[in-house]
């Protein structure tokens, strides 16, 4: 079994994902760049070369600078991802994702599991999506089981409430964040300058992974319990943490 974690940028992994980076026999991250940000992106390149995670691939992909360019009053998923709403960004966004499948495809050649973001991209980054989107074209040539996790956001609570009823898993596991190896490379991050999410986040004790596996019945999410990723930025907690779909 060769299990394979891919995600968008430098801590992510650790964000929405620490309950398989142990087990990982390979961390892909996708971007590394940030879009006309030099500073941010050296402080970046500097934190990946510190980290100490087995079979670590950084891909080096530049940033697309969407980010956040998405009309979330009416989201709409692409080939490529999401919709962007800036034409020029659309086009950087767009040949990213040719460049992922381009350079995913060797390095998940022979995986068995492959983790991601999931569908609505955790709280609604563009590149998460279109990454989550790769992977999984990815899984219908090389055959591997997809994973991803529970973590959704107010921003794409309607994302998801709209892919709710689509057959996206075949079976489910909470499985315990490892929050010791998570607040470890928070530390590498943050002492490079290259943390992207609050000071302040709560590692949950568990998460919920789903799995896609290339055959067998799938199911819908409605009635599932997801993780509030903006809820647990902030302690002491302000709201719960915890959200169902319906």
């Amino acid at each position: 079994m060769t299990i394979a974690l891919v995600v968008a940028h430098p801590d992510d992994e650790c964000l929405w994902l620490s309950s398989v980076l142990a087990e990982a026999d390979r961390v892909v991250l996708c971007f590394g760049d940030q879009y006309q940000r030099p500073k941010s992106s050296a402080a970046r390149r500097q934190a990946v070369a510190a980290l100490d995670l087995p079979g670590l691939v950084d891909l080096k992909l530049p940033e697309s600078g969407c980010g956040f360019a998405v009309d979330w009053a009416d989201p709409q998923l692409t080939p490529a991802g999401i919709a962007i709403t800036d034409p020029e960004g659309r086009a950087r966004y767009e040949a990213n994702y040719t460049a992922l499948l381009t350079a995913l495809r060797p390095r998940l050649a022979g995986c068995t599991e492959v983790y991601t973001h999931n569908p609505w991209g955790e709280y609604g980054h563009s590149e998460h999506i279109q990454v989550h989107r790769a992977v999984a074209a990815l899984q219908t040539e090389l055959g591997f089981t997809l994973g991803f996790s529970n973590y959704v956001a107010e921003r794409t609570w309607p994302l998801a409430r709209r892919l709710a009823a689509m057959p996206l898993w075949t079976a489910r596991r909470a499985a315990p964040t490892d929050r010791p190896l998570a607040r470890h490379l928070m530390r590498i991050y943050r002492r490079h300058g290259a943390w992207t999410w609050s000071l302040l986040h709560r590692w949950p004790a568990e998460e919920t992974l789903y799995a896609a596996a290339p055959t067998g019945e799938r199911h819908g999410f409605a009635g599932e319990t997801l993780l509030d990723a903006v809820a647990l930025r902030w302690w002491p907690p302000w709201r719960r943490a915890r959200r169902t779909l319906i």
